[in-house]
């Protein structure tokens, strides 16, 4: 998910050149999302303010501007992945448990390698939901996973595998993390020297899709062709 202070931000991109399919949302407060399906399954989601100007969103945009602001893991269980994160040394932070259909608790990202986790256990809902459908363009981009900077491989394992059960495989410096059943990956970048946190979102497509080199500034994140 992206933190954008304006939904329409992100449209010229995921939708003009990526060709992603809108996936489901709802406005709200003190947020509000939008979700964009492309090809082979996965998402991106922004989020943005809604309501009161003292929100969590509007100081996360005052600190730092408009930038990648969580990732979402769907959990069998919250209980087990929160007691497993504190027999690993994290701290849970933000849980809510409110919606008994959608429960959720976060790691900081001062633990997390510089981004925020956001780990959910969902139950169906009585009467079931209606599921979107997105019409994808045949040309619509894949969507890989982000590339983080992370000082520590140890730390990185120790958050994608142990906590979160990724199959982690590596390649020098470089250790790429999936998930069976999620078609996205997170490909970590190992270097001490380095701040931690989000390098860039890495898409694919025949197309030449003229992605610049520099983050997009409305959206405060590179996104790379590969």
């Amino acid at each position: 998910a992206i933190g954008l202070p304006r939904l329409e931000l992100a449209k010229p991109l995921f939708e003009g050149v990526l060709r992603g399919a809108v996936a489901g949302g709802q406005p709200g407060v003190p947020f509000g999302f939008l979700q964009w399906e492309f090809a082979g399954g996965a998402r991106i989601e922004v989020i943005y303010p809604m309501g009161p100007p003292d929100g969590f969103l509007h100081r996360f945009l005052e600190r730092g501007g408009p930038r990648i602001h969580h990732v979402t893991f769907k959990v069998p269980s919250l209980d087990e992945v929160c007691a497993r994160a504190a027999e690993l040394g994290y701290t849970i932070v933000g849980s809510d448990r409110s919606d008994p259909h959608w429960q959720e608790a976060f790691l900081h990202p001062k633990q997390a390698q510089g981004i925020v986790v956001q780990m959910v256990e969902s139950q169906p809902r009585p009467g079931g939901e209606m599921i979107l459908s997105p019409r994808l363009s045949a040309d619509a981009a894949r969507v890989l996973g982000v590339r983080l900077s992370a000082a520590s491989a140890d730390a990185a394992r120790r958050q994608w595998s142990e906590l979160l059960g990724a199959e982690c495989a590596s390649s020098g410096a470089t250790l790429c993390f999936r998930w069976p059943e999620s078609p996205l990956a997170i490909k970590v970048e190992v270097d001490p020297k380095r701040d931690e946190g989000p390098l860039q979102i890495e898409v694919e497509s025949a197309r030449d899709l003229g992605l610049p080199e520099a983050k997009y500034p409305e959206l405060g994140t590179r996104f790379a062709q590969v």
